[in-house]
């Protein structure tokens, strides 16, 4: 993360920023009615850029003015800076990465996802719910995965079987940035790679395979935080 955006995250958080949630997410009990103004009368910029606060629906929002100070909703800021933000049902507001990971298969869309015993293990051990492509042919193999902007890294592990993986890519499906590019050697072995994906929506995850090579991907050990 740049010194720019570790000094716009602290302010953001030092605003005290209200989240917009869905309803339900608190308890009536946990709400307390107060007199506050919305504020048209402020404009933003993003490194230098023009910023319009939105909600989820891609309607145009307006901070909230309470005793001096200014309150912005969150997920707004937090696309704007490329900060994942997840908001449990508890209540609970995280910002950035989270303390536990979450496995890579609940956002997972796409073929070649088998549980099938014959080719969930790799140097000996079962990974029991794996991303494998054994296709023939020089080819481009590709998968979707929906993190829906709750998490700030993601750790996808991957293994080359038979031929190197020339480009093994992370791309953030909305903006068609590539997040992270490298080549996968047969001699990695198991390998990790983390890729930050500050809040993407949606990943396109591909792989160029030589003819005689597989994909090895286990879901088990690769997540989101």
């Amino acid at each position: 993360m740049s010194r720019l955006k570790k000094k716009l995250t602290a302010a953001v958080i030092g605003l005290s920023m209200v989240a917009s949630m869905g309803a339900g997410a608190y308890a009536a009990s946990n709400l307390t009615p107060i007199k506050a103004y919305l504020n048209s009368g402020l404009s933003f910029k993003v490194n230098g850029k023009p910023f319009q606060l939105k909600n989820g629906n891609d309607g145009t929002l307006a901070p909230i003015t309470y005793n001096n100070t200014t309150y912005l909703p969150i997920r707004s800021v937090s696309d704007a800076l490329g900060i994942a933000v997840h908001v449990d049902a508890k209540g609970l507001i995280q910002l950035g990465e989270t303390v536990d990971g979450v496995s890579i298969a609940t956002g997972f869309n796409g073929d070649r996802r088998t549980k099938d015993p014959s080719k969930t293990v790799y140097d000996g051990k079962d990974y029991k719910d794996v991303y494998f492509d054994n296709n023939n042919g020089t080819r481009g193999s590709s998968f979707m995965l929906y993190p829906k902007k709750k998490y700030q890294k993601m750790y996808i592990q991957i293994a080359a079987i038979g031929k190197d993986i020339k480009e093994f890519a992370v791309q953030d499906s909305d903006t068609d940035i590539e997040l992270r590019t490298t080549p996968v050697a047969v001699s990695d072995g198991l390998m990790t790679v983390e890729v930050d994906i500050g809040g993407a929506d949606a990943l396109y995850v591909r792989a160029e395979v030589s003819d005689g090579g597989s994909v090895f991907i286990p879901f088990t050990t690769s997540y989101f935080k």
